[in-house]
């Protein structure tokens, strides 16, 4: 088991609720890198989930988890306060960002990616990079980590679906914006699919080099169930293993969205029955 150091609520309004909790794991956070994942167990009888490693802080043996509360185990997670433990959690998996000094990197994040971002971005800018970030939510109050990611680029631009705070519009507009005015090294991209989407097809016209971190379907989440599968370049790819980054212009994008809509309806189901 693992024991929650403590949890705190990031978000809680319009019916959408995100919390952070910071878990005791050693041996996570001595090893865990940008872009991996952990995956974990609410309970015994409950299914296992994947989440991004946020944080990691080696001296105190802690990991940083930020989910958004969608079905039963991240409802359950919702519920956890300070001293309570998790059944269990493994990690950490999937394939680390590649970091090193591209030059000039674009960043873009949406809704709760907000937070798969933050390490990324922190260590890219360490490589040396000029990091330019774009962060997007529906509006202003379930708007996560703006000070955090601030800190960890050269430049930040904000957006909301409905203007209530900085720029009305979506995290592609200010991309083609800057596309259209200079030549950038890489664009790395965390957000639902249809974001994710969106800025691959935005980049491809420009010919530049992105990447796309999947929040595909996981059971086993270590490369023996094969529910998390995606298709890139034509050929199958297995997102806890293989990934979970691959090139953007490459994934199947359509058979994603409909991979990642089977149990929807089933998810909010389940997740009134356990109010």
């Amino acid at each position: 088991m693992a024991k929650i150091i403590s949890y705190k609520s990031l978000v809680n309004v319009h019916n959408t609720a995100i919390g952070r909790l910071d878990v005791g794991a050693a041996d996570i956070a001595r090893k865990a890198k940008p872009g991996q994942f952990v995956a974990l167990m609410a309970r015994e009888n409950g299914e296992r989930i994947p989440l991004t490693i946020v944080e990691n802080d080696e001296a105190r043996g802690i990991i940083t988890l930020i989910f958004q509360e969608a079905g039963l185990t991240t409802s359950l997670l919702g519920k956890l306060k300070s001293g309570d433990s998790l059944y269990s959690i493994v990690g950490p998996l999937g394939h680390a960002t590649e970091i090193k000094n591209f030059g000039k990197v674009i960043i873009v994040g949406g809704g709760v990616g907000l937070a798969e971002i933050l390490p990324v971005a922190r260590a890219m800018k360490d490589a040396g990079n000029h990091v330019t970030t774009i962060i997007g939510a529906r509006n202003k109050d379930i708007l996560i980590l703006e000070e955090e990611l601030k800190a960890a680029s050269s430049e930040l631009y904000v957006t909301t679906d409905d203007g209530s705070y900085k720029r009305k519009g979506f995290t592609t507009d200010v991309l083609t914006e800057l596309l259209n005015k200079e030549k950038y090294d890489l664009v790395y991209a965390v957000g639902p699919i249809p974001m994710m989407k969106r800025v691959a097809l935005v980049t491809k016209g420009y010919g530049v080099k992105t990447i796309v971190s999947l929040n595909a379907l996981m059971v086993d989440a270590t490369g023996m169930c094969g529910c998390c599968r995606v298709t890139v370049g034509g050929e199958l790819k297995f997102s806890c293993v293989d990934g979970p980054e691959f090139e953007a212009h490459a994934v199947d994008w359509e058979e994603l969205e409909k991979r990642n809509r089977i149990y929807a309806g089933k998810e909010k189901h389940i997740c009134k029955l356990n109010q």
